[in-house]
């Protein structure tokens, strides 16, 4: 693990790689850590460099397990604005670093993540509408009031890509579509999969997010 200001990360570089070399920085689900997402890497091009940060927030005392979250959960599509913002502060640092981090020069940078490491992602990346090439949220939500606090210009031809489970009891399919719905309202250039399965991810999801993936490299 690497210390960064506030986070952990862990990082899977490929064998060879050169500057320009695409970057995903994938978040983890409530209650899990900041290795969790480094079995995606097969759903990332080969050359894709891997950061996986670890959240800032102890989980337990909010009864989300022994590892660590992104933000302090309200129900339905509610969250807590001020352990949000300590998360988004935190990947800024993140994000920051990189350059100096990395062994090469990063390309394009992908944000994403699992459940709450999506709902995260979705926030900052609306937010921060320059910093990253495109957003992955894989079963996560579009938070309330998100789209408030940006302007009208945020969403526009944002690059996200969104799968869902169609049995999730987590974050119900429903809860889903009302926010692609809100984004693709607002401009984005939204992708969205569905797939049979409850609050996982699953190998076809893997592969549809790597061609999408692969399409925001240039050429």
């Amino acid at each position: 693990m690497n210390d960064r200001p506030g986070l952990e990360l862990a990082l899977d570089v490929p064998e060879g790689c050169e500057d320009g070399a695409p970057v995903a920085v994938l978040l983890h689900g409530r209650g899990s850590h900041g290795r969790d997402l480094l079995g995606l890497r097969v759903g990332l091009p080969s050359d894709t460099i891997l950061v996986t940060p670890q959240a800032p927030h102890l989980a337990a005392p909010w009864g989300y397990g022994p590892g660590w979250a992104w933000y302090r959960y309200l129900g339905e599509d509610r969250i807590d604005p001020t352990t949000l913002e300590t998360s988004l502060e935190a990947l800024d640092d993140v994000l920051n670093g990189l350059v100096d981090l990395l062994p090469v020069r990063p390309g394009p940078v992908v944000l994403g993540g699992f459940s709450q490491g999506g709902t995260t992602s979705l926030a900052y990346a609306l937010r921060n509408r320059a910093r990253v090439a495109g957003v992955i949220n894989l079963s996560g939500f579009l938070a309330n009031g998100v789209l408030d606090l940006v302007g009208p210009e945020a969403p526009r031809s944002l690059r996200i890509f969104w799968g869902h489970g169609t049995a999730d009891p987590a974050i119900p399919h429903g809860m889903a579509e009302r926010g692609r719905s809100a984004l693709r309202e607002a401009g984005a250039d939204l992708e969205s999969h569905d797939y049979p399965v409850g609050h996982s991810i699953v190998r076809e999801e893997l592969t549809d997010m790597s061609r999408w993936m692969a399409s925001l490299q240039p050429g």
